[in-house]
């Protein structure tokens, strides 16, 4: 962005320079026919005049240059804020940290470091990004994990950075103990974002060269000064290394501190030199920032000025008479530009700079230009705007807004709403579980995706005005608009109609969708649709399209007649579950889910039922001594649970959330013994994997028999032996490829495999030789 702002600037000045050659030219040439000699010296005192504009010029065009540049580093700055502030609020600096075991949860800790790493290297500004918790146990990412212990002096340096005053604030601050006069440029952010009682910092510290080079940015020349402060005296930063209190420093300080605008700019004279000087404020979180930028310009101007000093003394005379000739031919020239230039306005200044042409073409070019900016960030973020807005009115957050606010800003948003109602709709995707490999379980997210852009692309077609949201669950919200007293009802089934043969062909998933009534006032949108979506939840659970118009039939409400609960099933399959039957328990729950969705069952039904049978579940679980929480991992069940429509996706949320836990907590506690056993045998695996290792040496080693041995060792660890072996020894392989320069064979020597098999069994388990992994790794 700066070297596009200097190109503008040059070619500008160049067009002024070749602006000023012309004019000059034809002034000389008019001056020597009518006096001769003396019109040289006359031609003379004009390049004088333009040795002043300039001076004038290089002032404006320094104050211009410096205030673009302030803009495009108080936008790098933001940028870093907001960056700052995403991360802070990221779930992963949540409240958790205060009281997590960072050894031991050694998977969050290197998902920290990896998120630490990937902040600093997002902006080229950043040098290093830190954390600082100050929780159960005091530790520091810089960007790798350091627990602090007793390590005081570092405890005593981050520890100020808590304010729970100011979440966010910069700072010059020393974080090396050892020198603390070395002060580093920091932006502080507490974690976790928002919070009243931050327990510990996200932490910016930045390049000094760096910074001090953006800095340096905004001198145009080579030599000169740039300074950066804050308010306050606490900030202070030098583009070219100077100290605070050295003298140009100070008095730039002074001279700006006496000035009565915020920003401007200023002739200085200092040591002999003319400095033309720029400054301006940036506001930055809950503090002020001053920025001074002085450029000498002496050794440009000064052989124009003491040259136009001698030639003044000798050309007054022509100088008159050249001025009243040129009074009296540009009086009745410029009349009529002039009343122009009067209609566009003079707001900014620049006819003391440019012609009136050139002013005119200028004006016109920047409103036009203006205009189709404004239309085209318009047109651009109209769908973003539209869909964020009635995402909101859909979910009721905008409940506080009158009607004629929501009419004024469904207005703002294009929407034409006078003599017309509105439809919402509800539109669920059915069937995931019964793809054969087209999607699988996660991918709800990219089935709603296609799913709204067929659905925008429709409804664009069959309304005149439409707007979908995605709420990424395999459901979506429709809002269309129609005219009062109009034929809407066939515009509505042709929709519906080609909806479903566009799901079930493409995707091949079925389709429910609930259609509103009408609605006439934007306040009463929420609770229409909360109708619509109840009313999808009473769909059946036939596999089949369905479309519930609220208007035209009687939605469903309530439970079926005939609706049956199987208590027995509900009995047999908790007794399995206690006893440790684990496929009797599967087949009891495939039989117990099959009879709660027989043929008119409810899809409110089934899930109430379900819902039901995890409570008496728990209920078990308890009475077995286990701590349902535990067992769950401190994830809400029932949240869970009633996010499920389907009856397949509810059988295989039960296997894995329910089912397969319970059963290796009674697997883990009854064999207490045996898991001792198979650990001893995996710390002597990992001892000795360097060696020729056997089944029958290990079963020796741990004191039991090979075959039992092998047994219990795929039983408690999932592998076989000689998988467990191989992936162990592949493993280190793998980190020495990564972390040293031993060659091929001496680290399958390390490993303990011969070189060619050694190769083989890696391409086998990684798909490409060793040689190609450490070149990809060290990519």
């Amino acid at each position: 962005m700066l070297s596009s702002i200097m190109s503008r600037i040059g070619r500008r000045a160049a067009r002024s320079s070749a602006r000023f050659g012309r004019f000059y030219t034809k002034s000389l040439i008019m001056i020597f026919l009518v006096s001769g000699i003396p019109g040289v010296i006359t031609g003379a005192l004009v390049y004088q005049i333009a040795g002043g504009r300039m001076e004038s010029e290089l002032l404006q065009l320094h104050y211009r240059q410096i205030e673009q540049r302030s803009h495009n580093m108080d936008d790098q700055l933001s940028n870093l804020e907001l960056l700052l502030s995403h991360w802070a609020f990221d779930n992963k600096f949540g409240s958790e940290l205060m009281d997590l075991d960072f050894v031991r949860s050694f998977e969050k800790t290197i998902d920290l470091t990896k998120t630490l790493i990937a902040m600093q290297g997002s902006n080229a500004m950043v040098k290093q990004a830190e954390l600082y918790v100050e929780g159960k146990t005091r530790v520091l990412f810089n960007p790798e994990y350091g627990a602090l212990g007793d390590d005081e002096m570092t405890r005593q340096l981050y520890e100020p950075l808590i304010d729970s005053t100011r979440e966010t604030y910069w700072t010059q601050w020393s974080f090396d103990p050892k020198h603390p006069e070395n002060k580093e440029l920091a932006l502080v952010h507490s974690i976790p974002g928002g919070s009243m009682k931050p327990f510990g910092v996200l932490v910016f510290r930045f390049s000094g060269d760096k910074f001090a080079n953006l800095l340096q940015t905004m001198t145009p020349y080579n030599d000169g000064e740039t300074l950066l402060v804050n308010t306050t005296g606490a900030l202070f930063i030098s583009g070219n290394g100077s100290a605070y209190e050295s003298p140009l420093a100070t008095l730039l300080r002074e001279k700006v501190a006496a000035e009565e605008h915020r920003n401007g700019s200023f002739f200085l004279n200092w040591n002999g030199s003319t400095y033309t000087v720029s400054y301006g404020r940036l506001s930055r979180i809950a503090d002020e920032w001053l920025y001074i930028s002085a450029s000498p310009i002496s050794n440009i101007t000064s052989p124009i000025v003491m040259i136009s000093k001698v030639i003044i003394s000798v050309s007054v005379a022509v100088l008159l008479l050249a001025a009243l000739l040129a009074w009296l031919a540009s009086s009745r020239i410029y009349s009529p530009v002039k009343r122009l230039v009067t209609l566009f306005g003079d707001s900014d200044g620049e006819t003391a700079r440019e012609d009136e042409f050139a002013l005119i073409e200028r004006k016109w070019l920047s409103l036009h230009e203006r205009s189709l900016e404004l239309n085209t960030k318009l047109t651009e973020q109209l769908p973003q705007m539209k869909e964020s807005f009635l995402h909101q009115l859909l979910q009721g957050y905008l409940y506080a807004y009158s009607e004629q606010d929501l009419l004024s800003r469904m207005e703002q948003l294009k929407w034409r709403l006078e003599d017309r109602s509105m439809i919402v709709f509800h539109i669920q995707l059915i069937g995931i579980e019964a793809q054969e490999g087209r999607f699988r379980e996660g991918d709800e997210g990219l089935v709603t995706f296609a799913a709204v852009n067929m659905i925008g692309e429709l409804a664009d077609s069959h309304f005149e005005q439409s707007s979908t949201i995605n709420f990424h669950d395999l459901t979506a919200g429709l809002l269309v608009v129609v005219p009062n007293g109009g034929d809407y009802k066939s515009a509505l089934k042709a929709f519906g109609d080609e909806l479903t043969q566009s799901v079930n062909r493409i995707l091949n998933m079925r389709i429910a969708v609930a259609i509103s009534r009408p609605i006439g006032r934007v306040s009463d949108v929420p609770l229409s649709y909360e109708q619509a979506k109840q009313a999808a939840g009473y769909r059946s659970l036939a596999n089949v399209d369905q479309i519930i118009d609220m208007e035209s039939s009687l939605a469903p409400g309530g439970t079926s007649d005939d609706m049956r609960y199987p208590f027995t099933l509900e009995r047999e399959f908790i007794q399995a579950l206690r006893t440790g039957q684990e496929e009797e328990a599967e087949r009891l729950l495939e039989a117990f889910l099959e009879a709660l969705s027989c043929e008119g069952a409810k899809e409110y039904d089934v899930q109430q039922g379900m819902l039901h049978l995890l409570g008496n579940v728990q209920h078990a679980i308890m009475v077995s001594g286990i701590h349902p929480g535990r067992l769950f991992k401190g994830d809400n069940p029932y949240e869970q649970l009633s996010q499920i429509r389907e009856p397949k996706r509810m059988l295989a949320w039960f296997r894995k959330q329910v089912l397969q836990p319970f059963q290796v907590e009674l697997a883990s506690r009854s064999d207490a013994q045996v898991k001792r056993m198979i650990e001893q045998a995996m710390i002597y695996l990992q001892t000795n994997y360097r060696c020729d290792i056997s089944l029958d040496n290990c079963a020796e080693q741990v004191g039991c028999n090979p075959f039992f041995l092998s047994k219990t060792f795929k039983q408690v660890t999932g592998k076989n032996f000689i998988d467990y072996l191989t992936e162990l020894r592949t493993d280190k392989a793998k980190e020495l490829l990564r972390e040293t320069e031993l060659r091929i064979n001496e680290i399958a020597e390390l490993v303990g495999y011969q070189h060619s098999y050694f190769n083989r069994i890696f391409k086998k388990l990684e798909g490409m030789t060793p040689t190609h992994y450490r070149e990809l790794s060290r990519q």
